[in-house]
């Protein structure tokens, strides 16, 4: 099933089944437990992020290419940093370039990302998929000047403002998504591609990394896995591409679909 959330009219924030024909049914329920679809047709006012997580856990250079091009060696564990949920956005809504606390150094990142449908702790190989409620598509923004020259040695500084986490345009399902492990993803700056890779180069594959994140500790339901973005950053491009004030991002995955997001400055 693909789920979308969304706004009605009305101003309620519902949930709903994506047909075939780009109509949605109605879900009544909670997507994290009983639910169903009725055959009531959404009517969508404006689509929202898929869920409001309750955490976003990210791994860093999880791409045997993009590790090349930052001229870093292939991690021996999974590099873990994480995002407030403060930083959710939606389809469509812009990404903000901060200004209060300047950066002039703002990255796209196209990510699959993994949604925990229920309390995990300490899965393993052959369950960690069990506790997946789907999948969705990422972009990972990043104020680069924040994540390396100033963050006191901690990414998070750069990576947990405002706005830097959208997320959509649907939730994918388990029995939907296909594999998993061999899915396309892309990432358009103003219509040029700037990343244009497969989720079969992870060099820590999604079983492995809900393994490791659930050693010891409990994901609570809600929690947003980002998984780490193929090579082709602005950081790495020659000379380097960072998002400014007029420019459009687009991010796709297979079996999921896109979104775009206009970019503006923080209006301060």
């Amino acid at each position: 099933m693909k789920i979308i959330r969304y706004q009605d009219s009305s101003g309620l924030v519902r949930y709903g089944a994506q047909q075939e024909d780009g109509s949605a049914k109605v879900i009544e329920g909670c997507v994290f437990g009983e639910h169903k679809v009725t055959d009531e047709t959404a009517k969508v006012e404006k689509l929202l992020a898929p869920i409001t997580p309750s955490q976003i856990l990210c791994i860093g250079l999880n791409y045997k290419f993009h590790a090349k091009e930052c001229n870093v060696a292939e991690p021996e564990n999974p590099i873990l940093f994480t995002k407030g949920v403060n930083t959710l956005n939606n389809p469509g809504d812009p990404i903000e370039v901060p200004r209060a606390l300047r950066s002039d150094e703002v990255d796209y990142e196209v990510e699959l990302a993994v949604v925990i449908g229920k309390d995990c702790k300490n899965a393993t190989n052959e369950n960690a998929l069990d506790y997946v409620l789907g999948y969705t598509a990422a972009n990972d923004v990043s104020a680069r000047d924040w994540q390396i020259k100033w963050n006191g040695g901690q990414w998070c500084r750069g990576k947990t403002f405002d706005t830097f986490s959208p997320l959509g345009p649907c939730l994918v399902t388990g029995d939907e998504i296909g594999d998993a492990q061999n899915l396309k993803l892309s990432c358009t700056v103003n219509g040029k591609v700037m990343q244009d890779w497969n989720t079969n180069d992870m060099i820590f594959p999604i079983v492995d990394l809900i393994v490791f994140l659930s050693g010891s500790t409990t994901l609570p339901k809600g929690t947003v896995i980002l998984t780490g973005t193929p090579h082709g950053v602005g950081l790495a491009q020659d000379p380097p591409l960072f998002l400014k004030e007029g420019d459009e991002v687009k991010v796709e995955i297979e079996n999921i679909g896109s979104f775009s997001n206009p970019v503006v400055d923080e209006k301060v």
